[in-house]
């Protein structure tokens, strides 16, 4: 039905369910005379029927679906990289463990727990080979040294002990304690340590100093703390035989100096320092506790960590050992939770004498009660005032024993 509307009259549709009440407003059709420009009362083009009020939509930058991204694609590369490193650092290690002799590890005490909670006693012997013909044969170990780990105090404990320091070899009677390396390789060195010290050892690390040059040099050198100057005499001169002659020895300043692999093993080598008669060969061994430090601290930094999965092999290969790729692991976590200050410095230490033409350092009755604070069963001590150039103690943090 259909009525013709009057004008003014507002039109309204026919449903059919009736005609609608009210008012009703119509949308008509732009008018085809608008412009392009032409707008509606509200504002919005032509042809488009937002609501009241309403506003055009924005296009928004999802942030938080980037950010998601990203960290996942974070999470992948962080574990390829661990991965990596791990592998990599797992077969140097089962390369490390073959270097080592089998006779070694029946002679080794299993410390019947993880590294991560229980003390341990690790060997470590240092080779010194030389690249001088009279002396490229010497297969003594030059220097020895007993690590602990203590996981409740976050502390590590360091024993040296003097290459020629007077002990009973089994088998062999009373000879330098570095000669058990020489007649008996490290399985009858552990028993002559074992038998000095009255201590049991879990674990042993053969270090062959000389490849620790490049060992130093892969990770991008070590800073070392130099506590005095140093002038050597010319041992293994690095230079011709003309001038040689005329060399008169290395020289390092005092402080804290980076040094690359020939450098840090020069420093640990030097047994006579020009500047300082009273140094001795215990002096040398604390220089190596230095670099063998320097080098535990590196192996822990970010910097290491990232180039893993390029030198993992490469950092075992001057050393032989028995600990497996997750000892190490826990070795490590053990070493960067360690506070450097608490480390406890001890030697082992006597009187020199001649004997026989050598020169021996004769086992001090001190000798004893060190190995207890060295295992935290006492309280640290120096060395007593008087007890010579070889006096056995201890000292906490980074002070050095000197001499007495």
């Amino acid at each position: 039905m259909t009525r013709r509307m009057a004008d003014g009259e507002k039109p309204y549709r026919v449903y059919r369910g009736g005609r609608a009440k009210g008012k009703l407003s119509t949308l008509s059709r732009p008018s085809e005379s608008a412009g392009a420009g032409a707008k509606t009362a509200d504002g919005s083009p032509p042809g488009r029927y937002p609501g009241p009020g309403a506003k055009p939509k924005r296009r928004r930058f999802r942030y938080g679906r980037i950010l998601v991204i990203v960290f996942a694609l974070f999470l992948l590369w962080l574990t390829a990289w661990i991965l990596a490193s791990y592998f990599s650092f797992r077969d140097g290690v089962r390369a490390a463990e073959k270097r080592l002799p089998k006779a070694a590890q029946p002679q080794l005490k299993n410390q019947g727990g993880l590294l991560l909670t229980h003390s341990t006693t690790i060997l470590l012997l240092g080779t010194d080979h030389s690249s001088i013909s009279s002396r490229a044969g010497d297969n003594h170990s030059d220097s020895i040294m007993l690590v602990r780990t203590d996981p409740d105090r976050h502390r590590l404990s360091y024993l040296s002990i003097p290459r020629d320091l007077r002990v009973e070899i089994p088998g062999y009677g009373a000879a330098k304690i570095n000669a058990a390396y020489q007649v008996g390789g490290p399985a009858l060195a552990i028993r002559t340590i074992r038998n000095l010290t009255g201590l049991e050892i879990n674990h042993v690390v053969i270090v062959d100093f000389s490849q620790f040059r490049d060992l130093i040099d892969e990770i991008g050198g070590i800073t070392i703390d130099v506590p005095k100057p140093i002038y050597s005499n010319s041992f293994d001169c690095p230079f011709s035989a003309a001038k040689c002659a005329s060399w008169k020895g290395y020289r390092f300043s005092k402080g804290r100096q980076h040094m690359n692999g020939q450098r840090a093993l020069i420093y640990s080598r030097i047994r006579e320092n020009r500047l300082d008669p009273s140094e001795t060969d215990a002096t040398r061994a604390e220089r190596q506790q230095q670099v063998l430090q320097a080098i535990s601290s590196k192996l822990a930094s970010a910097g290491t960590f990232l180039d893993l999965p390029f030198i993992g092999g490469d950092l075992l290969k001057p050393l032989a050992t028995d600990l497996t790729p997750g000892e190490f692991l826990q070795l490590g976590w053990v070493e960067w939770r360690a506070n450097g200050g608490k480390a406890l410095h001890c030697r082992l230490g006597g009187q020199g004498e001649t004997i026989g033409g050598q020169y021996y350092i004769l086992p001090d009755e001190l000798n004893r009660p060190v190995v207890a604070m060295f295992t935290g069963d006492s309280a640290p001590q120096p060395p007593p005032p008087g007890s010579g150039i070889y006096g056995p103690g201890c000292v906490v943090g980074k002070a050095t024993l000197g001499t007495r």
